[in-house]
């Protein structure tokens, strides 16, 4: 019997129609769900590469002000009051918005709310001038890979390298089209 990889299981068109998108602080109390669970998913991924507990100092790595406008933004999107996704950016340099966070829900996931997130952080980059997209994730996050490629970003490191042997996984996508 042959087995299909995860990321090639045919899937019927996601419906996020009702689902709210906020933009809010990182101190809001509904962005606190999606966090406390990526800190989780964080340090059972990489606890053994970067310490138990790094997911935390991960986090926090950034002043939450970074996030707010008009420079970042941080989006969260709802549904039936429950945040499910949600993701961040914030000013890599003045054309450049760099993404972070970018997360779904364990409970919601293969919705295409991680893709919904995504367009709704180009859209709102671009409507704040920036004309690129630049972003890293982790070499264990296979899932997060596979998006980003499928979005038409553009990966800056070898794909057929091991990814554990490249450390933090970037990509960049040009928001404008290109001419000719």
């Amino acid at each position: 019997m042959e087995t299909v990889p995860p990321t090639a299981l045919p899937r019927s068109t996601p419906d996020t129609t009702d689902v709210a998108v906020l933009e809010l602080h990182m101190d809001d109390v509904r962005v606190r769900p999606l966090l406390d669970e990526l800190a989780v998913e964080y340090d059972a991924r990489y606890g053994d590469l970067f310490g138990r507990g790094s997911a935390a100092e991960e986090l926090s790595k950034y002043p939450a002000t970074e996030f707010q406008a008009p420079g970042g933004a941080l989006l969260i999107l709802q549904e039936k009051g429950e945040s499910v996704a949600g993701g961040a950016f914030r000013r890599y340099d003045a054309q450049t918005a760099e993404f972070k966070r970018i997360w779904t829900h364990s409970a919601h996931r293969r919705r295409g709310l991680a893709r919904r997130v995504l367009e709704e952080l180009e859209q709102l980059a671009a409507a704040r001038g920036y004309s690129r997209i630049y972003l890293t994730t982790g070499p264990r996050q296979p899932e997060a890979k596979h998006l980003y490629l499928n979005a038409g970003y553009t990966p800056h490191f070898d794909l057929s390298a091991d990814p554990e042997t490249i450390g933090r996984l970037a990509f960049a996508k040009d928001l404008r089209p290109r001419s000719g």
